[in-house]
């Protein structure tokens, strides 16, 4: 018996919060369309984010299409349960036509110029394809875990939720970036012992000279500066993100400090070899370059501030707490009271299900504005899709409107039209 394939104009792949963004910019617009979601919409932030998980950014960027947030503290910091609660109310209100547990096994444009649609119920047609899928696939663990005795526990920063999921004992946190600051705060902060190997992420103040300074970039622009605009161009969407915390109502997160409360940091890990852990002499580089970012930024505010003559509070540049002493590039395991490790090196992209010529030598997707060079194919839900704030709540949903603009004048009329049988 012959299948039927279905066909619809536009099939979005990937239900969290950028696919259904894009959702409702189709249904504003009339345009037909589907939602494939492997899982259930939006479920990465309640599956994958430890429980006391809280947005780094205030309440008030939160501003998904015809859903802004409209809670009591718009200053505050969304935790992991409101994060989930603010996305379920957004679902319930988008209503998008979505196919729940089905997923996307496969792309490629037919002979007819439509794309097939390969799925886990059967297959489609589309005239255009949205990959709203994110860049966040694969969770990424050395080779040299597995060279790691059996009796260390290892998980990744996605399987991580509070620490008396970890056996007794120390714990070794490999990776500073935001996950990883964070992580390596929640163990400290409940009296575990732990040791972090630092990396290069930069970091910034939670708030200064009187206001958190997420706000003050806010009014300065920076939120809305494009990849073109930016110094670093495309290569901007390599850098990693500041670590920060809005846990508590918000403060920074300064290494240095936990060093004198007794954390143990050291370079980057490189190998496990002959018994011990190695790391890189690059500690005290990356705490310096992280305390210059944070100067840094607090520099631009002192500027806006001055060139706006906005009364401010002053405020001193920071100025470091502790110092690395000795230099510790080898830590022999058996002593140091390591009993399990959280990677928190991040993820690498994993879009092999799309067979079409859009991607760089790295696997991750050319575009402009989510735009490619291949008609028909469109991303969403990047980092710096087109400025900073792409990545954001706040940002998402200009960035479904402007790509469903261009899938409209793709489509014409054709794009009205309801689903068809082929």
């Amino acid at each position: 018996m012959t299948s039927t394939i279905r066909h619809v104009p536009v099939a979005i792949v990937g239900g969290g919060q950028a696919g259904l963004s894009v959702s409702y910019h189709l249904k504003q617009r009339g345009l037909d369309h589907l939602v494939f979601e492997a899982h259930t919409a939006a479920h990465t932030w309640a599956t994958q984010r430890w429980d006391t998980f809280c947005l780094v950014t205030p309440n008030w960027q939160c501003d998904l299409p015809g859903h802004p947030y409209d809670g009591p503290d718009p200053d505050g910091f969304m935790k992991k349960d409101e994060i989930v609660a603010y996305l379920k109310a957004f679902v319930a209100k988008v209503n998008p036509p979505i196919r729940e547990g089905v997923a996307v096994t496969r792309v490629a444009r037919g002979a007819d110029g439509l794309f097939a649609v390969q799925t886990s119920e059967g297959d489609y047609t589309a005239d255009e394809i949205v990959v709203a899928s994110g860049g966040y696939h694969t969770p990424i663990i050395p080779r040299m875990a597995e060279k790691l005795p059996g009796s260390i526990a290892q998980i990744h920063s996605n399987q991580y939720r509070k620490p008396a999921q970890l056996p007794e004992g120390a714990v070794l946190v490999v990776g500073s970036g935001q996950s990883g600051a964070q992580i390596a705060e929640d163990l400290h902060l409940a009296g575990r012992a732990v040791h972090l190997a630092v990396g290069d992420a930069p970091r910034c103040a939670r708030f200064y000279r009187g206001r958190d300074v997420v706000t003050w970039l806010a009014d300065m622009g920076y939120y809305e500066k494009t990849v073109e605009d930016h110094p670093l161009r495309d290569g901007v969407r390599d850098n990693t993100n500041h670590y920060v915390t809005g846990r508590d109502g918000g403060r920074d997160i300064d290494l240095r400090r936990f060093a004198t409360e007794g954390m143990a940091l050291y370079g980057v890990l490189e190998d496990y070899a002959d018994g011990a852990l190695c790391f890189r002499d690059n500690l005290k580089r990356s705490l310096d370059q992280a305390d210059r970012t944070y100067n840094g930024i607090n520099a631009a505010i002192d500027t806006y501030i001055a060139e706006s003559g906005i009364a401010a509070p002053a405020q001193t540049p920071y100025s470091p707490v502790w110092e690395p002493g000795e230099l510790v590039t080898s830590l022999p395991l058996a002593g140091s009271g390591i009993t399990s490790i959280v990677w928190c090196i991040g993820f690498t992209p994993d879009f092999r299900w799309l067979d079409a010529s859009v991607f760089n030598g790295a696997g991750q997707p050319k575009h402009k504005r989510g735009v490619t060079g291949e008609d028909g194919i469109s991303f969403i839900g990047l980092p710096w899709l087109n400025t900073w704030g792409s990545g954001r709540f706040g940002a998402v949903g200009r960035d479904a409107e402007y790509i469903v603009q261009v899938i409209q004048k793709r489509l014409g009329a054709e794009g009205f039209a309801l689903s068809r049988m082929v």
